[in-house]
Protein backbone atom coordinates (compact mmCIF):
# COMPACT_ATOMS: atom_id res chain seq x y z
CA UNK A 1 0.00 0.00 0.00
CA UNK A 2 1.80 3.07 -1.47
CA UNK A 3 1.04 6.18 1.51
CA UNK A 4 2.38 9.65 0.93
CA UNK A 5 2.81 12.66 2.77
CA UNK A 6 -0.30 15.63 3.05
CA UNK A 7 1.08 18.94 2.08
CA UNK A 8 -0.80 21.79 3.13
CA UNK A 9 -0.53 24.94 0.48
CA UNK A 10 1.79 25.24 -1.97
CA UNK A 11 4.97 23.10 -1.34
CA UNK A 12 7.75 24.94 -2.17
CA UNK A 13 11.85 24.10 -1.66
CA UNK A 14 14.88 26.28 -0.60
CA UNK A 15 16.95 25.04 -3.35
CA UNK A 16 14.81 25.63 -6.32
CA UNK A 17 15.01 29.66 -6.66
CA UNK A 18 17.63 31.91 -7.76
CA UNK A 19 19.28 34.13 -5.61
CA UNK A 20 18.49 37.49 -5.93
CA UNK A 21 20.27 39.51 -8.70
CA UNK A 22 20.51 42.79 -7.29
CA UNK A 23 19.89 45.21 -3.70
CA UNK A 24 17.34 46.77 -5.74
CA UNK A 25 15.29 43.94 -5.10
CA UNK A 26 13.46 44.97 -2.62
CA UNK A 27 10.17 44.41 -3.12
CA UNK A 28 11.11 40.53 -3.74
CA UNK A 29 10.03 38.23 -1.17
CA UNK A 30 12.26 35.60 -1.39
CA UNK A 31 10.21 33.24 1.01
CA UNK A 32 7.14 33.47 -1.49
CA UNK A 33 8.60 33.48 -4.97
CA UNK A 34 6.62 34.09 -8.07
CA UNK A 35 7.95 31.42 -10.30
CA UNK A 36 8.77 27.80 -9.31
CA UNK A 37 9.71 24.39 -10.88
CA UNK A 38 7.22 21.35 -11.81
CA UNK A 39 8.91 19.45 -8.97
CA UNK A 40 7.74 21.83 -6.29
CA UNK A 41 4.24 22.04 -7.49
CA UNK A 42 3.34 18.61 -8.32
CA UNK A 43 3.19 18.06 -4.14
CA UNK A 44 0.88 20.51 -4.13
CA UNK A 45 -1.62 19.84 -6.37
CA UNK A 46 -2.00 16.09 -5.26
CA UNK A 47 -2.64 16.71 -1.99
CA UNK A 48 -4.93 19.33 -2.60
CA UNK A 49 -6.77 18.00 -5.20
CA UNK A 50 -7.43 14.86 -3.29
CA UNK A 51 -8.25 17.05 -0.09
CA UNK A 52 -11.08 18.09 -2.47
CA UNK A 53 -12.74 15.10 -2.19
CA UNK A 54 -12.11 14.43 1.30
CA UNK A 55 -13.83 17.84 2.20
CA UNK A 56 -17.19 16.53 0.44
CA UNK A 57 -16.72 13.86 2.63
CA UNK A 58 -17.82 15.69 5.38
CA UNK A 59 -21.22 16.13 4.11
CA UNK A 60 -22.03 13.41 2.15
CA UNK A 61 -21.77 10.33 4.59
CA UNK A 62 -24.79 11.72 6.24
CA UNK A 63 -26.33 11.25 2.80
CA UNK A 64 -25.50 8.11 2.29
CA UNK A 65 -26.58 7.35 5.80
CA UNK A 66 -23.08 5.73 6.90
CA UNK A 67 -23.59 7.84 9.83
CA UNK A 68 -26.10 10.35 11.53
CA UNK A 69 -26.52 13.16 13.59
CA UNK A 70 -26.68 11.94 17.87
CA UNK A 71 -29.04 14.74 18.04
CA UNK A 72 -32.79 14.47 17.21
CA UNK A 73 -34.24 16.55 14.85
CA UNK A 74 -31.27 18.06 14.44
CA UNK A 75 -32.50 19.92 10.88
CA UNK A 76 -28.58 19.29 9.73
CA UNK A 77 -27.48 17.13 7.02
CA UNK A 78 -28.77 13.85 8.02
CA UNK A 79 -31.97 15.83 7.23
CA UNK A 80 -30.94 17.11 3.88
CA UNK A 81 -30.66 20.76 5.20
CA UNK A 82 -27.43 22.06 3.70
CA UNK A 83 -25.48 25.84 3.12
CA UNK A 84 -23.60 27.28 0.34
CA UNK A 85 -20.62 27.46 2.74
CA UNK A 86 -20.87 23.61 3.07
CA UNK A 87 -19.56 23.34 -0.37
CA UNK A 88 -16.80 25.86 -0.31
CA UNK A 89 -14.08 23.93 0.27
CA UNK A 90 -14.97 21.31 -2.35
CA UNK A 91 -15.28 24.06 -4.58
CA UNK A 92 -12.53 26.29 -3.88
CA UNK A 93 -9.88 23.51 -3.06
CA UNK A 94 -10.73 22.45 -6.95
CA UNK A 95 -9.52 25.91 -8.56
CA UNK A 96 -7.56 27.95 -5.71
CA UNK A 97 -5.58 25.37 -3.63
CA UNK A 98 -4.99 22.85 -6.32
CA UNK A 99 -6.26 23.24 -9.66
CA UNK A 100 -4.91 26.72 -10.26
CA UNK A 101 -1.34 25.13 -10.00
CA UNK A 102 -2.10 23.00 -12.93
CA UNK A 103 -1.94 25.13 -15.86
CA UNK A 104 1.47 26.81 -14.71
CA UNK A 105 3.32 23.64 -13.77
CA UNK A 106 2.31 21.49 -17.13
CA UNK A 107 3.53 25.08 -18.89
CA UNK A 108 6.83 25.05 -16.90
CA UNK A 109 6.82 20.85 -17.81
CA UNK A 110 6.63 21.40 -21.20
CA UNK A 111 9.17 23.99 -21.44
CA UNK A 112 11.34 21.91 -19.74
CA UNK A 113 10.77 18.84 -21.85
CA UNK A 114 9.32 16.87 -18.62
CA UNK A 115 6.72 14.81 -19.56
CA UNK A 116 5.76 13.22 -16.86
CA UNK A 117 4.99 16.56 -15.13
CA UNK A 118 2.92 17.10 -17.84
CA UNK A 119 0.67 14.05 -17.60
CA UNK A 120 0.33 13.97 -13.74
CA UNK A 121 -1.03 17.40 -14.03
CA UNK A 122 -3.44 16.10 -16.99
CA UNK A 123 -4.25 13.17 -14.67
CA UNK A 124 -5.06 15.58 -11.60
CA UNK A 125 -6.76 18.03 -13.38
CA UNK A 126 -9.11 15.33 -14.66
CA UNK A 127 -9.22 13.97 -10.94
CA UNK A 128 -10.13 16.99 -9.58
CA UNK A 129 -12.38 17.68 -12.44
CA UNK A 130 -14.59 14.63 -12.37
CA UNK A 131 -15.29 14.37 -8.52
CA UNK A 132 -16.61 18.36 -8.53
CA UNK A 133 -19.38 17.91 -11.32
CA UNK A 134 -20.15 14.63 -10.16
CA UNK A 135 -20.98 16.80 -6.94
CA UNK A 136 -22.25 19.91 -8.51
CA UNK A 137 -23.33 19.23 -12.18
CA UNK A 138 -22.00 22.16 -14.32
CA UNK A 139 -18.87 23.54 -13.48
CA UNK A 140 -16.21 25.58 -14.63
CA UNK A 141 -13.38 25.14 -16.92
CA UNK A 142 -12.94 26.61 -20.67
CA UNK A 143 -12.54 29.98 -19.51
CA UNK A 144 -11.53 28.53 -15.64
CA UNK A 145 -7.80 29.70 -14.13
CA UNK A 146 -7.62 33.02 -15.62
CA UNK A 147 -6.97 34.98 -12.12
CA UNK A 148 -7.85 38.62 -12.08
CA UNK A 149 -8.75 38.48 -16.06
CA UNK A 150 -11.97 36.69 -15.12
CA UNK A 151 -13.62 36.11 -12.06
CA UNK A 152 -17.09 34.65 -13.79
CA UNK A 153 -16.21 32.54 -15.73
CA UNK A 154 -18.69 30.48 -17.38
CA UNK A 155 -20.11 27.20 -15.77
CA UNK A 156 -19.32 24.06 -18.50
CA UNK A 157 -22.06 22.09 -19.05
CA UNK A 158 -21.64 18.52 -17.60
CA UNK A 159 -21.64 17.05 -20.61
CA UNK A 160 -19.22 19.04 -21.49
CA UNK A 161 -17.12 18.25 -18.36
CA UNK A 162 -17.18 14.99 -18.70
CA UNK A 163 -15.59 14.95 -22.39
CA UNK A 164 -13.04 17.22 -21.07
CA UNK A 165 -11.87 14.85 -17.91
CA UNK A 166 -12.22 11.99 -20.64
CA UNK A 167 -9.43 14.02 -23.06
CA UNK A 168 -7.22 14.61 -19.98
CA UNK A 169 -6.82 10.91 -19.22
CA UNK A 170 -5.85 10.06 -22.67
CA UNK A 171 -3.98 13.18 -23.14
CA UNK A 172 -2.27 12.28 -19.28
CA UNK A 173 -1.79 8.39 -20.43
CA UNK A 174 -0.11 9.39 -23.43
CA UNK A 175 2.78 11.69 -21.43
CA UNK A 176 3.25 8.65 -18.80
CA UNK A 177 3.74 6.49 -21.78
CA UNK A 178 6.46 8.10 -23.39
CA UNK A 179 10.22 7.03 -22.57
CA UNK A 180 11.89 8.24 -19.22
CA UNK A 181 14.34 10.05 -21.97
CA UNK A 182 11.37 12.50 -22.29
CA UNK A 183 11.47 13.47 -18.89
CA UNK A 184 14.12 15.97 -17.85
CA UNK A 185 13.83 16.36 -14.14
CA UNK A 186 13.62 12.94 -11.80
CA UNK A 187 10.12 12.63 -11.18
CA UNK A 188 9.96 12.02 -7.57
CA UNK A 189 13.27 12.31 -5.35
CA UNK A 190 13.92 12.64 -1.62
CA UNK A 191 16.91 15.22 -2.06
CA UNK A 192 17.56 17.76 -0.89
CA UNK A 193 13.91 17.64 0.27
CA UNK A 194 10.88 15.20 -0.94
CA UNK A 195 9.60 16.85 -4.27
CA UNK A 196 7.54 15.44 -7.51
CA UNK A 197 5.46 12.68 -7.65
CA UNK A 198 4.50 12.24 -3.84
CA UNK A 199 1.95 9.99 -4.61
CA UNK A 200 3.39 6.87 -6.36
CA UNK A 201 6.39 7.52 -5.67
CA UNK A 202 7.69 7.77 -9.84
CA UNK A 203 6.25 4.89 -10.86
CA UNK A 204 4.79 5.99 -14.19
CA UNK A 205 2.65 2.89 -14.34
CA UNK A 206 0.38 2.92 -11.69
CA UNK A 207 -0.27 6.70 -13.05
CA UNK A 208 -1.19 5.14 -16.36
CA UNK A 209 -3.62 2.47 -14.50
CA UNK A 210 -5.01 5.39 -12.41
CA UNK A 211 -5.91 6.82 -15.00
CA UNK A 212 -7.59 3.88 -17.02
CA UNK A 213 -9.22 3.11 -13.06
CA UNK A 214 -10.88 7.03 -13.12
CA UNK A 215 -11.91 6.85 -16.94
CA UNK A 216 -13.66 3.26 -16.09
CA UNK A 217 -15.43 4.91 -12.69
CA UNK A 218 -16.61 7.93 -15.09
CA UNK A 219 -17.60 5.42 -17.45
CA UNK A 220 -20.00 3.42 -15.16
CA UNK A 221 -21.85 6.58 -13.93
CA UNK A 222 -23.33 6.74 -17.01
CA UNK A 223 -25.82 3.41 -16.88
CA UNK A 224 -29.34 5.65 -17.18
CA UNK A 225 -27.96 6.60 -20.66
CA UNK A 226 -28.83 4.82 -23.94
CA UNK A 227 -24.84 5.09 -25.08
CA UNK A 228 -23.94 3.23 -21.70
CA UNK A 229 -21.86 0.55 -22.78
CA UNK A 230 -20.66 -1.98 -20.25
CA UNK A 231 -17.88 -3.95 -22.89
CA UNK A 232 -16.40 -0.53 -22.79
CA UNK A 233 -15.96 -0.24 -19.42
CA UNK A 234 -14.66 -3.83 -18.45
CA UNK A 235 -12.00 -2.90 -21.52
CA UNK A 236 -10.98 -0.01 -19.46
CA UNK A 237 -11.17 -2.14 -16.06
CA UNK A 238 -8.76 -3.93 -17.46
CA UNK A 239 -6.12 -1.77 -18.03
CA UNK A 240 -6.89 -0.03 -14.49
CA UNK A 241 -5.34 -1.35 -10.92
CA UNK A 242 -4.08 -4.77 -10.21
CA UNK A 243 -3.89 -4.50 -6.89
CA UNK A 244 -4.64 -2.47 -3.66
CA UNK A 245 -0.68 -1.04 -4.17
CA UNK A 246 -2.27 1.11 -6.79
CA UNK A 247 -4.99 2.54 -4.39
CA UNK A 248 -5.00 6.58 -4.34
CA UNK A 249 -5.11 7.42 -1.10
CA UNK A 250 -4.06 10.40 1.27
CA UNK A 251 -1.99 9.55 4.18
CA UNK A 252 -2.34 11.98 6.97
CA UNK A 253 0.62 12.88 8.82
CA UNK A 254 1.76 14.54 12.80
CA UNK A 255 1.77 18.30 12.63
CA UNK A 256 5.04 19.84 12.79
CA UNK A 257 5.25 23.51 12.86
CA UNK A 258 4.80 24.83 10.18
CA UNK A 259 2.31 22.65 9.09
CA UNK A 260 -1.25 22.66 10.82
CA UNK A 261 -4.45 20.37 10.04
CA UNK A 262 -2.60 17.18 8.88
CA UNK A 263 -3.68 14.52 10.55
CA UNK A 264 -7.45 12.85 9.80
CA UNK A 265 -10.51 15.02 8.76
CA UNK A 266 -12.11 12.45 10.05
CA UNK A 267 -10.33 11.73 12.85
CA UNK A 268 -10.34 13.28 17.42
CA UNK A 269 -8.12 15.89 16.72
CA UNK A 270 -9.89 17.88 13.98
CA UNK A 271 -13.21 16.50 15.86
CA UNK A 272 -15.62 17.07 12.79
CA UNK A 273 -17.74 14.31 13.36
CA UNK A 274 -17.97 14.98 17.23
CA UNK A 275 -21.86 15.55 16.88
CA UNK A 276 -21.81 11.70 14.91
CA UNK A 277 -22.52 8.19 15.18
CA UNK A 278 -23.43 5.18 13.03
CA UNK A 279 -26.74 5.03 11.16
CA UNK A 280 -28.41 1.90 11.78
CA UNK A 281 -28.59 1.41 8.26
CA UNK A 282 -24.72 0.62 7.81
CA UNK A 283 -24.43 -0.89 11.37
CA UNK A 284 -27.18 -3.72 10.16
CA UNK A 285 -24.83 -4.42 7.05
CA UNK A 286 -22.29 -5.69 9.74
CA UNK A 287 -24.28 -7.04 12.69
CA UNK A 288 -26.00 -9.69 11.40
CA UNK A 289 -29.41 -8.29 10.68
CA UNK A 290 -29.15 -7.87 6.94
CA UNK A 291 -26.98 -11.07 6.63
CA UNK A 292 -29.00 -12.84 9.39
CA UNK A 293 -26.56 -14.87 11.57
CA UNK A 294 -23.46 -13.62 9.62
CA UNK A 295 -21.76 -11.32 11.29
CA UNK A 296 -18.86 -9.16 9.27
CA UNK A 297 -15.35 -9.60 10.42
CA UNK A 298 -15.10 -5.78 9.55
CA UNK A 299 -17.18 -5.03 12.42
CA UNK A 300 -15.07 -3.80 15.62
CA UNK A 301 -12.93 -2.36 12.62
CA UNK A 302 -15.26 -0.01 10.66
CA UNK A 303 -17.29 0.52 13.68
CA UNK A 304 -17.38 -1.23 17.27
CA UNK A 305 -19.17 -4.32 18.01
CA UNK A 306 -21.48 -2.26 20.53
CA UNK A 307 -22.95 -0.10 18.32
CA UNK A 308 -26.60 -0.12 17.86
CA UNK A 309 -26.76 2.38 14.77
CA UNK A 310 -29.66 5.30 15.22
CA UNK A 311 -32.17 6.59 12.47
CA UNK A 312 -31.66 9.46 11.00
CA UNK A 313 -33.11 12.28 12.83
CA UNK A 314 -34.33 10.20 16.19
CA UNK A 315 -31.20 11.21 17.47
CA UNK A 316 -29.59 9.05 20.82
CA UNK A 317 -28.13 9.41 24.35
CA UNK A 318 -27.83 5.89 24.90
CA UNK A 319 -23.40 5.47 25.97
CA UNK A 320 -23.64 2.41 24.01
CA UNK A 321 -23.19 4.52 20.75
CA UNK A 322 -19.92 5.50 22.58
CA UNK A 323 -16.63 4.73 22.03
CA UNK A 324 -16.23 1.72 24.53
CA UNK A 325 -14.69 3.65 27.68
CA UNK A 326 -14.90 6.95 26.37
CA UNK A 327 -17.33 9.52 26.62
CA UNK A 328 -16.88 10.44 22.74
CA UNK A 329 -19.00 9.36 20.08
CA UNK A 330 -17.97 5.58 18.81
CA UNK A 331 -17.45 6.91 15.31
CA UNK A 332 -13.85 7.77 16.82
CA UNK A 333 -13.63 4.26 17.58
CA UNK A 334 -13.75 3.55 13.74
CA UNK A 335 -10.28 2.70 11.47
CA UNK A 336 -11.26 5.20 9.45
CA UNK A 337 -11.24 7.49 12.11
CA UNK A 338 -7.26 7.41 12.80
CA UNK A 339 -5.33 10.73 13.57
CA UNK A 340 -3.17 9.51 10.64
CA UNK A 341 -5.15 7.21 8.79
CA UNK A 342 -5.78 7.96 5.37
CA UNK A 343 -8.52 8.83 2.87
CA UNK A 344 -9.37 7.12 -0.25
CA UNK A 345 -9.56 8.60 -3.67
CA UNK A 346 -10.43 5.69 -5.48
CA UNK A 347 -8.86 2.34 -5.21
CA UNK A 348 -8.63 -1.23 -6.53
CA UNK A 349 -11.47 -2.81 -4.13
CA UNK A 350 -13.45 -0.34 -5.79
CA UNK A 351 -12.64 -0.81 -9.31
CA UNK A 352 -13.32 -4.95 -8.69
CA UNK A 353 -17.14 -3.47 -7.63
CA UNK A 354 -16.83 -1.24 -11.12
CA UNK A 355 -15.95 -4.11 -12.83
CA UNK A 356 -18.53 -6.05 -11.21
CA UNK A 357 -21.53 -4.52 -11.71
CA UNK A 358 -20.73 -4.21 -15.67
CA UNK A 359 -19.81 -7.38 -16.43
CA UNK A 360 -23.41 -7.95 -14.83
CA UNK A 361 -24.70 -5.28 -16.90
CA UNK A 362 -23.14 -7.00 -19.54
CA UNK A 363 -24.51 -10.54 -19.07
CA UNK A 364 -21.07 -11.76 -17.98
CA UNK A 365 -22.84 -12.90 -14.60
CA UNK A 366 -19.77 -15.41 -14.07
CA UNK A 367 -16.94 -12.33 -14.55
CA UNK A 368 -19.54 -10.36 -12.07
CA UNK A 369 -19.21 -12.86 -9.49
CA UNK A 370 -15.45 -13.49 -9.20
CA UNK A 371 -14.51 -9.62 -9.66
CA UNK A 372 -17.47 -9.15 -6.85
CA UNK A 373 -15.90 -11.47 -4.30
CA UNK A 374 -12.26 -10.26 -5.24
CA UNK A 375 -13.78 -6.60 -4.43
CA UNK A 376 -15.13 -8.18 -1.07
CA UNK A 377 -11.67 -9.84 -0.57
CA UNK A 378 -8.95 -6.98 -1.26
CA UNK A 379 -11.15 -4.49 1.02
CA UNK A 380 -11.33 -7.18 4.26
CA UNK A 381 -7.47 -7.70 3.55
CA UNK A 382 -6.50 -3.81 3.41
CA UNK A 383 -8.19 -2.98 6.81
CA UNK A 384 -7.72 -6.50 8.87
CA UNK A 385 -4.27 -6.00 9.56
CA UNK A 386 -4.72 -5.02 13.30
CA UNK A 387 -3.11 -2.50 14.94
CA UNK A 388 -3.73 0.24 17.77
CA UNK A 389 -5.02 3.38 17.81
CA UNK A 390 -4.54 5.71 21.51
CA UNK A 391 -6.81 8.11 21.47
CA UNK A 392 -9.50 7.05 21.73
CA UNK A 393 -7.42 3.99 23.28
CA UNK A 394 -8.88 1.14 20.53
CA UNK A 395 -7.02 -1.96 19.61
CA UNK A 396 -8.46 -3.48 15.92
CA UNK A 397 -8.62 -6.81 15.45
CA UNK A 398 -6.65 -9.09 12.77
CA UNK A 399 -8.85 -10.43 10.03
CA UNK A 400 -7.40 -13.62 8.72
CA UNK A 401 -7.49 -15.62 5.45
CA UNK A 402 -9.69 -18.10 7.31
CA UNK A 403 -12.15 -15.50 8.45
CA UNK A 404 -12.22 -14.10 4.73
CA UNK A 405 -12.70 -17.36 2.90
CA UNK A 406 -15.36 -18.16 5.58
CA UNK A 407 -17.39 -14.95 5.22
CA UNK A 408 -16.84 -15.60 1.17
CA UNK A 409 -18.70 -18.70 1.57
CA UNK A 410 -21.45 -17.34 3.72
CA UNK A 411 -24.93 -16.82 3.28
CA UNK A 412 -23.86 -12.81 3.41
CA UNK A 413 -22.16 -12.98 0.25
CA UNK A 414 -23.78 -14.35 -3.47
CA UNK A 415 -22.77 -17.82 -4.34
CA UNK A 416 -24.40 -18.18 -7.43
CA UNK A 417 -24.34 -15.70 -10.47
CA UNK A 418 -28.40 -15.80 -10.04
CA UNK A 419 -27.97 -14.38 -6.40
CA UNK A 420 -26.34 -11.67 -7.69
CA UNK A 421 -29.47 -9.80 -8.81
CA UNK A 422 -32.18 -8.46 -6.30
CA UNK A 423 -35.07 -11.23 -5.41
CA UNK A 424 -37.08 -8.50 -6.32
CA UNK A 425 -35.87 -7.40 -9.68
CA UNK A 426 -33.21 -10.17 -11.29
CA UNK A 427 -31.87 -6.68 -13.60
CA UNK A 428 -30.34 -5.02 -10.17
CA UNK A 429 -27.37 -6.08 -9.03
CA UNK A 430 -28.25 -5.91 -4.91
CA UNK A 431 -25.18 -8.30 -3.78
CA UNK A 432 -23.00 -5.79 -5.99
CA UNK A 433 -23.80 -2.78 -4.83
CA UNK A 434 -24.37 -3.90 -1.48
CA UNK A 435 -21.12 -4.92 -0.65
CA UNK A 436 -19.72 -2.16 -2.81
CA UNK A 437 -21.75 -0.08 -0.57
CA UNK A 438 -19.90 -1.24 2.81
CA UNK A 439 -16.36 -1.14 1.43
CA UNK A 440 -16.87 2.60 0.33
CA UNK A 441 -17.67 3.43 3.87
CA UNK A 442 -17.37 7.55 4.20
CA UNK A 443 -16.19 7.75 -0.03
CA UNK A 444 -18.69 10.44 -1.92
CA UNK A 445 -18.40 7.83 -4.77
CA UNK A 446 -21.15 6.00 -2.82
CA UNK A 447 -23.71 8.90 -3.18
CA UNK A 448 -22.70 8.44 -6.96
CA UNK A 449 -23.90 5.13 -6.75
CA UNK A 450 -26.82 5.64 -4.69
CA UNK A 451 -28.32 8.24 -7.16
CA UNK A 452 -27.66 6.08 -10.14
CA UNK A 453 -30.09 3.30 -8.47
CA UNK A 454 -32.70 6.15 -7.20
CA UNK A 455 -32.23 5.24 -3.47
CA UNK A 456 -34.05 2.28 -4.52
CA UNK A 457 -35.42 -0.29 -1.84
CA UNK A 458 -34.16 -3.63 -4.35
CA UNK A 459 -30.57 -1.99 -3.70
CA UNK A 460 -30.38 -0.30 -0.62
CA UNK A 461 -32.97 -2.13 1.99
CA UNK A 462 -31.93 -0.63 5.02
CA UNK A 463 -32.11 3.18 4.48
CA UNK A 464 -34.78 5.06 6.14
CA UNK A 465 -36.24 8.30 5.95
CA UNK A 466 -35.11 11.25 8.17
CA UNK A 467 -37.68 11.79 10.57
CA UNK A 468 -38.38 15.27 12.20
CA UNK A 469 -39.85 18.57 11.18
CA UNK A 470 -36.18 19.90 10.46
CA UNK A 471 -36.63 17.34 7.22
CA UNK A 472 -36.03 19.29 3.86
CA UNK A 473 -39.10 20.21 2.94
CA UNK A 474 -39.21 20.42 -0.72
CA UNK A 475 -37.23 16.14 -0.78
CA UNK A 476 -40.08 15.29 2.03
CA UNK A 477 -43.36 16.51 -0.33
CA UNK A 478 -42.29 14.97 -3.30
CA UNK A 479 -44.45 12.75 -4.45
CA UNK A 480 -41.79 10.42 -6.66
CA UNK A 481 -39.85 7.93 -3.87
CA UNK A 482 -36.73 8.60 -6.25
CA UNK A 483 -37.03 12.52 -5.80
CA UNK A 484 -37.45 12.62 -2.23
CA UNK A 485 -33.37 12.22 -1.97
CA UNK A 486 -30.52 15.15 -2.28
CA UNK A 487 -29.30 14.58 -5.94
CA UNK A 488 -26.54 17.42 -5.88
CA UNK A 489 -24.61 19.88 -3.67
CA UNK A 490 -25.15 23.46 -3.67
CA UNK A 491 -22.86 25.95 -5.20
CA UNK A 492 -20.26 27.19 -3.13
CA UNK A 493 -20.78 30.37 -0.83
CA UNK A 494 -17.61 32.35 -3.16
CA UNK A 495 -19.07 31.23 -6.18
CA UNK A 496 -22.70 33.19 -4.70
CA UNK A 497 -20.72 36.28 -4.00
CA UNK A 498 -18.37 36.82 -6.89
CA UNK A 499 -19.87 34.53 -9.64
CA UNK A 500 -23.84 35.42 -9.19
CA UNK A 501 -25.07 35.17 -12.58
CA UNK A 502 -24.15 31.69 -12.88
CA UNK A 503 -25.55 30.20 -10.06
CA UNK A 504 -28.98 31.97 -10.98
CA UNK A 505 -28.65 30.69 -14.77
CA UNK A 506 -28.33 27.34 -13.07
CA UNK A 507 -31.23 28.14 -10.71
CA UNK A 508 -33.30 28.91 -13.34
CA UNK A 509 -32.42 26.46 -15.60
CA UNK A 510 -33.18 23.72 -12.51
CA UNK A 511 -36.53 25.43 -11.81
CA UNK A 512 -35.01 26.28 -8.40
CA UNK A 513 -35.81 29.07 -6.42
CA UNK A 514 -34.69 27.95 -3.05
CA UNK A 515 -31.83 25.73 -1.97
CA UNK A 516 -34.00 23.20 -0.31
CA UNK A 517 -35.38 22.75 -3.56
CA UNK A 518 -31.85 22.76 -5.91
CA UNK A 519 -30.47 19.61 -4.20
CA UNK A 520 -33.16 17.76 -5.18
CA UNK A 521 -32.76 18.09 -9.23
CA UNK A 522 -30.91 15.21 -10.87
CA UNK A 523 -27.84 16.12 -12.62
CA UNK A 524 -27.38 14.96 -16.47
CA UNK A 525 -26.24 11.67 -15.68
CA UNK A 526 -28.70 11.27 -13.18
CA UNK A 527 -30.98 11.39 -15.99
CA UNK A 528 -32.05 9.32 -19.19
Amino acid sequence: MKKYLLFVGLLLGGGAFTSCESYLDVNDNPNNPSTTTPNFLLPSIISNGIQTQMFTALRTPYIEQYVVSRTANSGGNDQFRFTNAQSTNTFNYSYFQSGGNIPPMIAAAQAEGSAYYVGAGKIMQALILAHLTDMMGDVPYSEAYQGGANFKPKYDSQEQIYATVNQLLDEGIIEMSKDASANSRPFYSTAPSESGDILYKGDVKKWIRLAYSLKARQLQHLTKKTSYDPAAVLALVDKGFTSSDDDAQIQFQTAIAPLANTTNIFGTTRANFGTATFSTNFIRYLNGSTYPGVVDPRFGIMAPTTSTGVAPGVGTTATINLTPGSTITDFYASWYARDLGYFEVITYHELKFIEAEAAFKAGNRGRALTAYKEGIRAHMAKIGSGGTFSAPAVTFPVITPSQIAAYLSSSAVAQTEAQLASPNNPNVPRAIMEQKYIAMFLNPESWSDMRRYDFNSDVYVNLQYPVGNSVNTPLAAATDPAMRWPRRMLPGATETLYNPDEVARMFSEAGSTTNDDYIAKPLWWDRP
